[in-house]
């Protein structure tokens, strides 16, 4: 059964605008009525999934269609994700020390964070 853009947004919990974006993008290519509407099923709904997945593992929309589209390109598949695997490495690494500078100021014992000698080791290495 086909939905219309409404439904197949709410289903999950999309504004409709989204959807036409993607469309847009040439994420999404609905079939229409013979009014003109949209007509989304099943398979469109599993690559709202695709899409959703993607932005989740923090792909932009533009690589998502580029996987999308050149599905088969096995090499160019591979090196975005390479890249973007690379990417992702940065971000954990950061987010681990950044966690890490959180951890220890709030353990901290010194009387003013400010004078806490792994804080004011941390600012000398980036002086």
């Amino acid at each position: 059964m086909k939905s219309n853009i409404g439904d197949l947004a709410a289903r999950f919990g999309l504004p409709a605008h989204v959807l036409r974006h993607w469309e847009q993008m040439g994420l999404l290519a609905p079939e229409r009525s013979t009014a003109g509407h949209r007509l989304y099923g099943e398979a469109d709904a599993a690559r709202i999934v695709l899409i959703q997945l993607a932005k989740e593992a923090g792909l932009s929309l533009e690589q998502t269609r580029r996987l999308l589209t050149d599905a088969r390109d096995r090499q160019s598949r591979r090196d975005l994700y390479a890249a973007h695997a690379e990417t992702l490495r940065r971000r954990i690494a950061a987010a681990e020390a950044a966690l890490a500078l959180v951890e220890h100021a709030a353990e901290c014992d010194a009387d003013d964070f400010t004078t806490c000698p792994h804080l004011a080791a941390k600012v000398a290495g980036r002086l």
